[in-house]
């Protein structure tokens, strides 16, 4: 397939070549931003359901969560808005949803709610929650669940803290939904050493969904907010080594129950840990290798999920640079007025994993191999090259399908079949 002419925006969606297309934005509303595209199966496992974060663009205060179903996985229905600020809702901002399926069928979509005191706007609030008793038909509003503070956060006791969720929550060893979170520290409390968006302050905590699996009234959930420690995993960054800066935790299983999470960072490269009690406690974080010993793996500041496969293997999309791509460097002093960051994030890059019992890293990792790219061509209201940043993965009726954003504009899907997988080699 050519490749469609730069820049229109009527055919880039072409680019990376997907199999599906689940939304282009129309521009007639606020939904020329589109990120945190979480796919996952409706109760019964009739249908795939799907809720994102959209805007008109990303930061400008317009976030709302949007909902779309599919029976077929190819074809998706015209998306309906369930929070958030949209024409014709008055509430404030809902953003970075992610959804939770009891085991009643009752369906949680749960969010960070902005309160009338913000910290970092689109990044604190509450944990707010709209549920559904009917597979996504209608929804019903749900009590707010508070976020414990500690000392990194805003010390006004009417401001939450700056946190967020992005990945589908997980069942850990005992069957309970577990769900990794960024915090972000307040700038009253560690003020940024740059202007640079990538250079604030923050850690990786976690919450265990204690009960939700019963299916209680919002009200009634019970949650663990983890480590015990009250503070969560710390890396350095790299040329301030004064503050920390670990995000967007990705949480999976390992086959002997304990819990393993990968995590952006500004060193350069993607780091991890491991819990060997349910994610109470934490090994020290450490940088993620191809193997004990081996290459480490670069990742510029953006997430890199991580997905245990229903074969037993592990998925890891990541950018394999160290945050310097040609022109383009998230540690410069100097931006000049472009965001680093949009450029980086380019192309995607596929690994796959398998766990070795008794190794330090128990999951070691294929060479990789580039599964799309934008060729660094920049579009939608951000102006951004990203690609398959905040993507998801559903295996459903025998396909296995990654989920994507293109640079956070339209969303897409690409089949991964095991026959692609296959030729993926671990040491």
């Amino acid at each position: 397939m050519n490749p469609p002419p730069p820049g229109n925006i009527a055919t880039e969606w072409q680019r990376s070549q997907p199999d599906i297309v689940v939304y282009r934005p129309k521009g007639d509303k606020p939904d020329t931003d589109n990120e945190h595209f979480l796919v996952f199966e409706a109760p019964g496992g009739d249908e795939l359901l799907a809720i994102w974060t959209q805007s008109s663009v990303e930061g400008h205060g317009d976030n709302h969560i949007a909902f779309s179903r599919s029976a077929d996985g190819v074809h998706w229905s015209e998306p309906v808005v369930i929070a958030g600020v949209y024409p014709g809702r008055a509430e404030r901002q809902a953003s970075w949803a992610f959804p939770v399926v009891a085991d009643t069928g009752r369906i949680y979509v749960l969010y960070t709610k902005e309160t009338e005191k913000t910290d970092m706007r689109q990044h604190c609030g509450v944990m707010g929650c709209v549920y559904s008793d009917d597979s996504g038909h209608t929804w019903q509003a749900g009590a707010d669940n508070p976020v414990p503070k500690n000392q990194y956060d805003n010390p006004d006791p009417d401001i939450p803290p700056n946190w967020i969720v992005w990945q589908k929550p997980i069942r850990d060893a005992n069957g309970r939904w577990f769900a990794g979170y960024t915090q972000w520290s307040s700038h009253q409390v560690v003020p940024p050493p740059t202007k640079h968006w990538v250079d604030q302050d923050s850690r990786c905590g976690f919450v265990r969904f204690e009960n939700i699996h019963e299916g209680p009234d919002p009200a009634d959930l019970r949650l663990t907010w983890l480590p015990e420690s009250g503070v969560g995993l710390a890396v350095p960054h790299r040329d301030h080594p004064h503050i920390a800066v670990a995000e967007e935790p990705a949480v999976t299983l390992l086959p002997d129950g304990r819990l393993f999470v990968v995590m952006r960072t500004m060193t350069g490269y993607i780091w991890y840990s491991v819990s060997d009690d349910n994610g109470a406690t934490w090994r020290e974080p450490e940088t993620l290798r191809y193997r004990d010993g081996g290459e480490p793996i670069k990742n510029p500041m953006v997430s890199c999920p991580i997905y245990r496969l229903n074969n037993g293997r592990y998925l890891l999309i990541f950018y394999n640079n160290d945050g310097r791509l040609g022109a383009y460097d998230q540690f410069k002093a100097d931006w000049g007025g472009v965001n680093q960051a949009n450029f980086l994030r380019r192309p995607a890059y596929i690994a796959v994993g398998d766990f070795r019992p008794g190794a330090h890293q128990p999951v070691w990792f294929s060479a990789p191999e580039v599964l799309f790219d934008t060729d660094g061509i920049p579009i939608g209201p951000k102006g951004t090259a990203e690609i398959a940043t905040y993507p998801s993965l559903t295996e459903w009726r025998g396909e296995r399908v990654l989920w994507y954003p293109d640079r956070k504009y339209y969303l897409l899907g690409k089949r991964l079949p095991d026959s692609y997988l296959e030729r993926f080699i671990v040491p």
